[in-house]
């Protein structure tokens, strides 16, 4: 079993930047790629990106690449996601999300409980 928990969401004006952070708990010296998927009211989940075991990036969704920035301690369960020049578009819910297997159209077992990201125009 693995506990998450992300911190770092809140409301920043269009361009601006925001630091998300998630920490890993329980069984965390089992090799978990970690990830990101956000929510946004009405919308369906996207996959953000994701990240493995050893600090490679595995997955960048169009939508955030060269704006959002993946990173984990190698072999930790630490992870974080730099948000920079933020558009209202990418309000929603975060969710940090981690696993031991990853593949194509993930669905990761275990997720936090997600942190709230508000870009206002």
């Amino acid at each position: 079993q693995v506990q998450l928990k992300e911190s770092g969401g809140g409301l920043v004006q269009t361009g601006g930047s925001l630091r998300l952070s998630c920490s890993g708990s329980g069984q965390t010296s089992t090799n978990y790629a970690m990830g990101w998927f956000r929510q946004a009211p009405g919308k369906e989940r996207e996959f953000v990106g994701a990240i493995s075991w050893k600090g490679n990036l595995l997955y960048v969704a169009d939508s955030v690449k060269g704006r959002f920035t993946i990173s984990r301690g190698t072999y930790t369960a630490v992870m974080s996601l730099q948000m920079n020049n933020l558009k209202p578009d990418d309000s929603a819910i975060y969710y940090c999300v981690a696993d031991t297997i990853y593949e194509r159209n993930w669905n990761p077992e275990y997720w936090g409980q997600g942190t709230q990201v508000t870009v206002s125009s």
